[in-house]
């Protein structure tokens, strides 16, 4: 190695600790705060809402949406938010809109932002009509003391928790996120992720229950509903206690599919690499096929059709106490 070229590196070595060494000290001083670290000028705006209305409509950026229940009877929005980003909060025609007003120049968007923005919507529990979130970057949670006539929340990335149900119909998108559905009750739903979590736990759906992932995992837990769709290309599929009135239908390119104390009146399941198993709660009429994998299902002739097809993967489904 070069004289010249080795005292660079240890110039440039001496450097990098030199940083290290006052990126820990400056640290310290400020308590591992890291929020002290952002550029970004913030502000907090409560908004008072006086005005009649029955809808909710919320359009942001990066800002979490969180409804909580109102501790004196009245709607507030409170506005964690960026300076000259801020939310434009208004009742028109019956609808609560909640909107974001972005007023910054493109040399705005050059600075270090650590400190997240939120806002949090205080309402009188109870029903209310169709309400719509949209956001980029940002969490959404809906909690059990609010009803709705419908449910409409998407977001590229950020996590959506719902508890509260719904009278009509629900549908939760989520490109990178996880979907976390909490006891609650739907006439339809729709759920989908593209990279990310779904998990159901005590849900009732009256007609269709429908579950896309591209890669992610779906579990459920004692779920009922008149149809179950699920599609996806890589990741698991769970299931316990989980029974529809109708049909059943599971694909998967990549992943396994899980089945305990689960039914339907007609179960299709299609995978390419993974294996089936599980117990139902009725007796059905098996038509299995596997390429390269082992079958053990019942050989029963009652009930409704069963179809179980793998490329690769074992068939291993049962029937609940036989």
């Amino acid at each position: 190695m070069k004289k010249a070229t080795a005292i660079w590196l240890i110039a440039a070595a001496g450097l990098m600790i030199a940083g290290g060494v006052l990126f820990v000290v400056a640290m310290t001083m400020s308590g591992w705060d890291f929020t002290k670290l952002s550029t970004e000028s913030r502000e907090t705006n409560e908004y008072r809402v006086e005005e009649t209305y029955g809808n909710i409509s919320v359009q942001t950026d990066t800002a979490d949406i969180r409804l909580i229940p109102s501790e004196d009877g009245t709607t507030k929005v409170i506005c964690h938010e960026k300076s000259r980003a801020t939310h434009k909060v208004e009742v028109r025609d019956g609808t609560l809109y909640i909107e974001l007003v972005d007023t910054r120049k493109w040399y705005d968007h050059i600075n270090i932002g650590v400190d997240h923005s939120e806002i949090t919507i205080c309402l009188p529990g109870g029903e209310y009509g169709a309400m719509t979130a949209i956001g980029s970057t940002c969490d959404v949670k809906i909690p059990a003391e609010f009803g709705f006539r419908s449910l409409d929340v998407s977001v590229s990335t950020g996590d959506v928790t719902a508890a509260a149900s719904v009278a009509g119909a629900m549908w939760i998108k989520a490109s990178t996120g996880d979907i976390r559905l909490d006891p609650l009750s739907a006439q339809s739903l729709s759920l989908t992720v593209s990279t990310g979590k779904i998990t159901a736990t005590g849900v009732t759906v009256a007609e269709a229950a429908e579950m896309r992932v591209s890669t992610g995992k779906v579990n459920l837990k004692d779920l009922s509903c008149g149809s179950l769709t699920s599609t996806g290309n890589t990741g698991d599929m769970s299931m316990i206690n989980v029974v529809a009135t109708g049909t059943m239908s599971i694909t998967r390119s990549t992943g396994d599919v899980r089945m305990d104390a689960c039914d339907a009146a007609e179960i299709v399941v299609k995978t390419d690499t993974g294996d089936v198993t599980g117990t139902l709660l009725t007796e059905k009429v098996f038509m299995v096929k596997t390429d390269t994998g082992d079958v053990d299902v019942p050989r029963s002739v009652t009930g409704g059709a069963c179809e179980i097809t793998t490329d690769t993967g074992d068939i291993r489904v049962g029937i609940l106490g036989k």
